[in-house]
């Protein structure tokens, strides 16, 4: 097990005590704001997500980001003392290996380029680049400003800060191309957290709600929702929310055509077709 030393605005404020203990006691950032009121627009396709197939996953792990490559799983979790990348056995849940970050850091999204993966902090402005085989530190680089989500289309990042704007980021050095303002019925959509890009679509996680915004990265327009609070039991939602968790882990599987969707101290892993579900 690898341990890393390492160096460090929309919407309206609230109480920092409304984060979970390993976020609170921090300046102003992103994550203080309040999630946006969506949908804004009632003619926006919203989809209830149903899954036919679930899996065990690690209830203490603060999911940042999910990732598909090859046959393997890998996520990246949150939070001070309790950050890094693993690799995850799909079908039952065990941690096949990991890497962890050590504290002050606050792990973020992972996207997986070539035969490595990169992994966000969260204020930082620093990530790390692992072997996707065996998860070892072989680099890092940095950015500006707050990281969130991670993905790519194979040919550049998109990165997330919390805000309704998402970077589209060379991986060579990490410059910001240009930038995708996010928005429904002409209205900016913040607390845009983890990301997988989708046939051609970019899916968002809205931080603290169960929705997911399907968008158009060559417009920023919001195309429709996932709607993901039936997936968990109402008992199960309760667990949770009691464990300071939220819906947040995206992957898509190319060779299955299937979306693997969790949350942040969720039970399960769940599998969905895409697309899936069933119009409200």
């Amino acid at each position: 097990m690898l341990l890393l030393a390492a160096c460090d605005d929309g919407g309206d404020a609230v109480r920092a005590s409304s984060l979970p203990p390993g976020m609170r006691g921090a300046r102003s950032s992103n994550a203080d704001a309040s999630p946006p009121p969506v949908p804004y627009e009632s003619s926006t396709p919203r989809i209830a997500v149903r899954a036919d197939t679930s899996w065990p996953h690690d209830r203490t792990a603060y999911t940042q980001g999910l990732s598909v490559t090859g046959e393997r799983l890998l996520e990246s979790t949150g939070l001070e003392g309790s950050s890094g990348v693993r690799e995850v056995q799909r079908f039952t849940g065990e941690v096949l290996r990991r890497t962890e970050l050590a504290a002050p850091m606050f792990g973020e999204g992972i996207a997986v380029w070539s035969d490595r993966v990169y992994q966000l902090t969260w204020r930082h402005q620093r990530g790390y680049v692992f072997d996707v085989t065996t998860l070892t530190l072989v680099d890092s680089f940095t950015y500006s400003g707050e990281g969130w989500g991670l993905t790519t289309d194979g040919d550049r990042f998109f990165m997330s800060d919390g805000t309704s704007t998402l970077r589209v980021i060379d991986p060579d050095g990490f410059r910001v191309e240009r930038t995708i303002q996010v928005r429904e019925a002409g209205q900016p959509v913040w607390m845009l957290n983890e990301l997988e890009w989708v046939r051609g679509e970019l899916l968002a996680n809205v931080y603290k709600t169960d929705l997911i915004a399907r968008i158009d990265p060559a417009t920023g327009h919001v195309l429709g929702w996932l709607d993901v609070g039936s997936l968990l039991t109402p008992v199960q939602q309760e667990r949770v929310r009691a464990r300071d968790g939220v819906a947040n882990g995206i992957a898509f599987d190319p060779a299955r055509g299937r979306l693997l969707l969790t949350g942040k101290r969720w039970p399960r892993l769940f599998e969905i077709d895409w697309p899936a579900g069933q119009r409200d």
